[in-house]
């Protein structure tokens, strides 16, 4: 009987806290620090503060409607992009305009005072990362404009190398590029990238860039780091994830890696299994590409056309918080946090269809018996705590 009761209690116990895992949610400031709606603007003419939904992973209402508190936006351009820069600062304009357009929504911000202002006033609180630091073209001082602009990390490499640092692509690729010194890794200017970033109070984010390169962050770095969308290469081996070691030296260095929500990247046998998606509808693809279509999105523009196909592709939503707890046992609950990738990925989990469903992470928190503490530093408090150690002032 006693066992029953105990039963019994725990089940309410745990239907009781599910009930409330919506009053969590609300309450906790939920920072995702990736989202390439950007690029949906500048590539499709989206207009952010439109309804859009059923075509795009993210709105602003629909944002609001998700309880995102705080939004990395990202900022990217392929290694090829004419005047990087200048494409940069395009973006930008499109965020700034969205915010003038909208001043009781949405606000830029420049530091963790701003940012808790702004969420006082039920604001969401923009900022900015810059996905590939070619884009500042070498110029220190360019660097520092986009800082200006609102910039608070700048992931160093997309799959595209630098002249001064390698990505995870050209490591993992014997025939890969190296830098300019012939290897990889940092540079000596790569290291005064990082030391210029730690100056301004800019995070530097390893999120896409090679091994070699990592260590020599770490080595360099007098800040905390952060992974702003990579996920557990334990769990899914691809050269964007990180491994265990990486992960340690991470959490050792009072940083943070934010989890990716694309499916080929939290779920070993998706890649595979896209890839053979993709042969499959190749002539299509390389049809649309002809018309001067971006190779990346000509591929969404098949994903969406053979919805059915793509949908079978998708993760299931469980190996999210996998990767989630797989950090936590490994170096603790200080050191993970949500990079969704929203709007820049075409194959997230099932039933993370968009940034309205972001609650469904902290309502599997709380059934799994995480602390509402636990539960805040997982949905944002740990990328407060690394952006507010970088900043000078």
């Amino acid at each position: 009987m006693k066992r029953k009761l105990l039963f019994f209690s725990l089940v309410a116990t745990l239907q009781l806290s599910a009930q409330n895992y919506q009053k969590i949610h609300n309450n906790a400031i939920l920072v995702d620090t990736h989202n390439d709606f950007l690029t949906q603007t500048m590539e499709k003419n989206f207009v952010f503060d439109t309804n859009l939904n059923g075509k795009t992973h993210s709105d602003l209402n629909r944002m609001k409607e998700g309880g995102v508190d705080v939004q990395f936006f990202s900022v990217w351009s392929d290694g090829d992009k004419l005047n990087p820069y200048a494409f940069a600062n395009r973006q930008i304009d499109s965020l700034d305009a969205v915010i003038k357009r909208n001043p009781n929504k949405i606000v830029k911000v420049a530091n963790s005072k701003e940012l808790l202002k702004a969420l006082k006033q039920n604001k969401i609180a923009a900022l900015i990362g810059v996905e590939g630091g070619h884009q500042f073209e070498n110029d220190l001082s360019k660097l520092e404009a986009l800082y200006n602009r609102g910039t608070r990390y700048i992931t160093l490499t997309w799959n595209n190398s630098t002249s001064w640092a390698t990505s995870a692509s050209d490591e993992t690729n014997p025939e890969g590029e190296k830098n300019s010194e012939g290897k990889n890794g940092l540079t000596a200017f790569g290291k005064e990238v990082v030391q210029k970033m730690n100056s301004l109070g800019m995070m530097v984010d390893i999120s896409h860039v090679g091994e070699q390169t990592f260590y020599d962050v770490i080595a360099t770095t007098k800040k905390p780091i952060i992974a702003s969308h990579s996920s557990v290469y334990a769990l899914c081996p691809h050269p964007r994830n990180l491994k265990d070691d990486q992960i340690k030296a991470i959490a050792k260095n009072g940083g943070v890696v934010q989890i990716n929500f694309n499916s080929g990247f939290i779920d070993p046998t998706v890649g595979e299994r896209e890839s053979a998606f993709l042969e499959k509808h190749k002539a299509e693809i390389d049809s649309l590409a002809k018309t001067g279509m971006h190779p990346f999105l000509a591929q969404a523009a098949i994903y969406l056309k053979y919805t059915d196909e793509s949908e079978a592709l998708r993760a299931p939503f469980e190996m999210v918080i996998q990767h989630i707890e797989y950090v936590i046992n490994l170096v603790g609950v200080d050191y993970v946090g949500i990079g969704s990738d929203f709007d820049g990925i075409v194959l997230p989990p099932k039933q993370l269809d968009d940034v309205t469903d972001y609650a469904k992470i902290t309502k599997a928190l709380v059934e799994k018996g995480y602390s509402e503490k636990d539960i805040d530093k997982i949905l944002g408090g740990n990328l407060l705590r690394v952006l507010k150690a970088n900043e000078t002032n």
